[in-house]
């Protein structure tokens, strides 16, 4: 991977080597460092104040037009500098295996711990609440037992009250049947007697002539009471009959035969009188008709109450069984119930027994407990140390890793063929482009033939059209780690209309294999935000896009329709400023405060809407701007009371071409001069700073003054040149090809990291 410390890399040759390869460029110019697959450090150990004073270590020579004697004493640091990285990965692959041995260590005994503890406190649990809940048990069958006994006690006095009322019942039964004996015994004589009334009523009928008319109306009442005295002595035979099955019968039942009895005795002094009256039957006769209706009301209210004896003394008889059969069953409940006391007492002092082994048995786990918690503090406290240790480590391995990158100082290359279209003939590739094979160009080399003539390239790394998004992307994914190490970093493609730039860059929307670098390096950035702040590194990012079309500077961000006027109606003048610790600030630019990649996302989407392209008869939709996408980056760490600042800047170029092969006129003619016109800027000031001359045309376009930090700062810059392997495009891809050299020849000044306490002001939140 280019970029990377491990040293896993394809050996690079000395950049001699290149230039003479790319066309003979000034053989002065640096030579990269070499492999270090072969070096071997040996028991060789660093301390850290050896690695530190091998990275503050400067190259002085006697000479400085010395250049044999600076190379030489510049490849005996690098081969420290190498033999160290070496010692360090060796050291933090230790670190590592240390580490993840005892983290295993600490989550298996963690993990033993903890299924310990919930296994305790389960069976804890578990025997607590048998406990409690043998004891409610316990409690519930008390109170039931209480209760049935109480309901016993209660049945007993009950039913030796309803024996001894139903023997008071029965000696009352005995009384009146003797008492209805007497009255039918009286009831007897007063018929008698009154046959004995009807002869004088005959006899006096004869000797009273003149009340013939009341002797016989005398007579009919007299023969009414008779059938109704008749009715009454039925029904009284009934009543003997119905009192031979009573059981018992209430105190009122007594005083209702008195009052029988007396009306009967009443009855008979009237009878009585009215023999002795019959001579003044007239108003005796009125007397015996009131007598004849008390009668018959008393007749009825015997009649009633001879119904309602009946009842109660069935309701009384079933009561009495119903007694009796819950009495029994009492009886039996209470027996059972005594048996269940009886278990349930001794399931109590079985799990009492239980509940001392289980007490036991709980110390002494406890026990075990608190040693295994003494083993994982132990292994907390070694777990952190490793942790702090993996931290300086790291720490270490950024500083070197950056170290390396900066010796390097050009500006790197990278060439990416696009895959064959339809058009451009099926075996295309194997005549115009090739990919030597040998040791030295394996992965670096490309081959263009033209005319029967072949021109040989060599770059940092050199994509085949087979090569996929993943594979691009993973070779400058170091590149983009160093933004959020606090450093700056300009990626930018370079190529003709049509070589697949834009593809490279941005992908195709709405496929996950195929998306672009900025998509991509975005996600990297926030997942290693995530990653950091277990280490205590907070950040904060920004974003912001533009794009310059016909040399005017074009807002993406903003939401206004025109973003060349502001909300009164003037014209905003974009205007490009650099500080003097090499910062970029476009006045005037919206800036967007984000929080993930998805933020992100959309905002691309949204730029990608408001951006100009058209077609020509090079490409359907070609970009017809220079798209720059701005990432700044803040981060802090309390911890270790460091405060970082970093810039991604991802640039998309808009295609040269010909204007005899684009057919453009109006406005894409004017497009296209334009676009050819800041190209060409770019080319004079690579030109001048391959060159090495004092005076650079930063200033020709707003394209090259805006990348002015990125081609002669301090920043970390990386060029994608697009190839298209169509036969039609030789010359252009020649030309791509030559300018990447160009660019690949070039010496910027040395990165270095952005710590300054300057914390980042947001202007426009999202979300």
């Amino acid at each position: 991977m280019v970029g990377t410390a491990n040293g896993s890399r394809t050996p690079v040759t000395p950049r001699q080597a290149f230039s003479v390869v790319n066309g003979g460029q000034d053989p002065s110019i640096r030579s990269g460092p070499g492999s270090i697959a072969g070096s071997d450090c040996g028991g060789i150990e660093f301390t850290r104040e050896e690695v530190e004073a091998l990275l503050n270590m400067k190259i002085r020579t006697k000479d400085k037009f010395n250049l044999k004697e600076k190379c030489e004493i510049m490849m005996e640091y690098i081969k420290k500098l190498r033999m160290c990285v070496r010692w360090f990965q060796e050291f933090e692959g230790e670190l590592s295996i240390e580490h993840e041995k005892l983290k295993r260590m600490f989550e298996s005994a963690e993990k033993r711990s903890n299924d310990m503890e919930t296994l305790m406190n389960a069976k804890e649990e578990e025997l607590n609440s048998i406990i409690t809940e043998l004891r409610t048990n316990y409690s519930i069958l008390q109170d039931k037992f209480m209760k049935e006994e109480t309901d016993k006690l209660a049945a007993i006095q009950t039913l030796m009250t309803e024996k001894d009322a139903r023997l008071s019942a029965e000696r009352l039964q005995a009384s009146l049947t003797e008492d209805l004996e007497k009255s039918l015994r009286e009831s007897s004589s007063a018929n008698q007697k009154i046959i004995s009334l009807n002869d004088m009523y005959k006899r006096l009928q004869e000797y009273n002539t003149s009340l013939q008319q009341y002797n016989s109306k005398l007579q009919t009442e007299l023969n009414q009471t008779s059938e109704t005295l008749k009715n009454v002595e039925r029904e009284k035979a009934a009543l003997t009959e119905n009192l031979s099955n009573l059981r018992g019968y209430h105190d009122a039942q007594q005083d209702q035969l008195t009052n029988t009895k007396a009306s009967l005795e009443e009855t008979m002094k009237l009878k009585d009188g009215l023999v002795i009256e019959v001579g003044s039957l007239r108003g005796d006769l009125q007397q015996v008709r009131d007598d004849r209706d008390r009668q018959l009301a008393l007749v009825q209210e015997l009649t009633g109450e001879v119904t309602q004896y009946k009842e109660c003394t069935g309701k009384s008889a079933a009561e009495l069984g119903t007694l009796t059969s819950r009495s029994i069953e009492l009886e039996a409940t209470c027996t059972l119930q005594s048996e269940t006391i009886r278990r349930l007492q001794e399931e109590l002092t079985t799990a009492l027994k239980k509940l001392e082994l289980s007490d036991l048995s709980s110390v002494e786990t406890r026990i075990g407990y608190e040693e295994q918690k003494k083993v994982n503090s132990e292994l907390q406290i070694r777990l952190v140390e490793a942790e702090s240790k993996v931290i300086e480590g790291e720490a270490l391995r950024k500083k070197l890793h950056n170290t390396i990158l900066e010796l390097k100082g050009n500006i790197r290359v990278f060439c990416r063929v696009r895959p064959l279209l339809s058009d451009d003939g099926l075996d295309s590739i194997t005549k115009i482009i090739s990919f030597p094979t040998s040791t030295e160009t394996l992965g670096r080399g490309i081959e263009v033939i033209q005319h029967g003539q072949t021109h040989p390239f060599m770059f940092d790394k050199v994509f085949t059209p087979q090569s996929s998004q993943e594979e691009v992307f993973v070779e400058i994914s170091q590149l983009v780690q160093s933004a959020l190490d606090g450093y700056k970093v300009c990626i930018f493609a370079y190529g003709q209309t049509g070589s697949g730039k834009t593809h490279t860059m941005m992908g195709t929307p709405g496929s996950y294999d195929d998306k672009g670098l900025i998509p991509r390096s975005l996600e990297q950035i926030f997942e290693a935000r995530e990653r950091l702040k277990e280490q205590g590194w907070k950040y904060e990012m920004q974003v912001s896009m533009l794009e310059i079309y016909n040399e005017t500077i074009r807002d993406l961000l903003s939401s206004n329709k025109s973003s060349s006027t502001d909300s009164s109606g003037n014209k905003q003048q974009y205007a490009i400023k650099h500080d003097s610790n090499g910062n970029t600030s476009v006045a005037d630019l919206t800036i967007v405060d984000v929080r993930s990649s998805k933020e992100v996302a959309f905002l691309l989407n949204r730029a990608a809407q408001s951006r100009s392209v058209g077609k020509t008869q090079m490409n359907e939709q070609s970009s017809r701007s220079h798209f720059v996408f701005t990432l700044r980056i803040s981060g802090v760490n309390e911890t270790m009371e460091q405060h970082v600042q970093g810039v991604l800047n991802l640039i998309d170029l808009a295609g040269s071409e010909r204007l005899s092969k684009s057919g453009s006129t109006g406005d894409r003619l004017k497009e296209t001069q334009a676009i050819n016109k800041s190209l060409s800027s770019l080319t004079d000031v690579i030109f001048a700073l391959a060159k090495k001359e004092e005076h650079v045309p930063y200033r020709n376009s707003k394209l090259t003054y805006l990348l002015q930090p990125c081609l002669g700062g301090d920043s970390k810059t990386l060029m994608v040149v697009n190839v298209s392997p169509a036969p039609t495009s030789v010359n252009e891809s020649l030309c791509s090809l030559r300018f990447a050299a160009r660019v690949n020849a070039c010496e910027i000044s040395i990165p270095r990291r952005q710590t300054s306490m300057r914390y980042l002001e947001p202007r426009l939140s999202y979300g």
